[in-house]
């Protein structure tokens, strides 16, 4: 690739602070570049493209397969068996089985008729007094909002994430950043139990400022933006796309949502919306808490209640096992299974309060 540059810089009669200027880099950049000492970003590498009459899809596949080099060149023996998982994914998210489901196992069709039957309940039983539903918005957005960022790490307990979003108290001991993430989720939920209630759609827009709220103060420069950049999911053995597929993953990202959001089970497609949210990874952080707000999302307007994913190690490890059943396996009916048995909790755990 750096011959490829220079070769055609050479051509053009360009000397390397000329480039540099028509890319809007400094020279020292492009001198790094233009040696192979550093990647281009995907705008850098569409400008120098440009400039230099190069194709991009050639430059970009040519970067892409440094980029995997880099990664593997280290661990020869399993190359192939990498190569092989990776390309299973990226046929996964790229295949028009992207837009489809799996055929509905017995049991959860059972439990999705029982949850319906809890929903109807839960419908019947209001409108609920204005004491009664602040108390149970209270305590369940406080609940979701401690699981949710527990899952992420938050060392916030549930007593102190109550005091830091209902009472306005600083906990001393815990970090900035920890007292944001339950501030700026209570903003988020609210978020989503606005949009239900109004019915306004899920769109390209109302994920971006879901996620603006999940990280705003903690890093505005990216939230809300698709990253740039490649990640790693600690922990997991799924590797999310290249930064440049984002766009076209998340186009299709949506265009399933069309497609099955008057077909498919309103549980399921929460499920369905949340895991793949997941597995793009498209922003650089929040990915985890934005996917069940999207997931819950679903649910509020669709009539269902939020479920609450605990954070505890043991439901944690559930909920990792399942994701990763649909990342690596392609099997998505673990996770259905730990999405329903939420979903039918958190109906059955409303239904009592208001009983009581």
């Amino acid at each position: 690739m750096k011959t490829t540059i220079n070769i055609a810089r050479e051509t053009k009669d360009l000397k390397m602070h000329e480039l540099a200027q028509e890319i809007g880099i400094d020279a020292s950049l492009m001198s790094r570049i233009a040696n192979g000492k550093r990647k281009p970003t995907i705008e850098q590498l569409k400008k120098l493209c440009t400039v230099l009459s190069l194709d991009f899809n050639e430059m970009l596949k040519a970067q892409l397969s440094e980029a995997v080099y880099d990664v593997i060149k280290e661990y020869p023996e399993m190359a192939s068996e990498v190569m092989q998982v990776a390309e299973e994914r990226i046929q996964y998210l790229s295949s028009p089985r992207r837009f489809e489901t799996i055929n509905i196992p017995t049991d959860i069709l059972k439990a999705l008729e029982t949850i319906d039957a809890l929903r109807s309940k839960w419908k019947a039983a209001h409108p609920l007094n204005a004491i009664q539903l602040q108390k149970l918005r209270e305590y369940f957005h406080t609940s979701y909002t401690h699981e949710s960022n527990k899952i992420e790490g938050n060392t916030l307990t549930l007593q102190e994430t109550h005091l830091v979003i209902n009472e306005g108290i600083t906990i001393g001991g815990k970090s900035v950043q920890e007292h944001l993430e339950v501030i700026n989720h209570k903003s988020a939920i609210q978020l989503i139990e606005d949009l239900a209630q109004d019915q306004i759609d899920f769109t390209p827009h109302t994920l971006k400022q879901l996620h603006q709220l999940v990280l705003k103060s903690i890093d505005d420069k990216n939230a809300g933006c698709y990253r740039q950049v490649n990640v790693r999911i600690s922990g997991s053995e799924h590797l999310p796309p290249e930064p440049h597929r984002i766009p076209d993953l998340m186009e299709d990202y949506f265009t399933f949502y069309e497609n099955q959001k008057e077909r498919l089970h309103p549980v399921l497609l929460a499920a369905e919306m949340h895991e793949r949210l997941v597995s793009i990874h498209p922003f650089i952080d929040g990915n985890g808490r934005t996917s069940r707000l999207v997931m819950n999302l679903v649910l509020l307007k669709n009539g269902y209640t939020m479920a609450n994913l605990k954070g505890n190690i043991s439901n944690r490890m559930d909920y990792y096992a399942a994701l990763q059943a649909v990342q690596i396996d392609h099997e998505s009916e673990s996770f259905y299974r730990l999405i329903t048995d939420v979903v039918l909790h958190s109906l059955q755990e409303h239904l009592s309060m208001v009983q009581h």
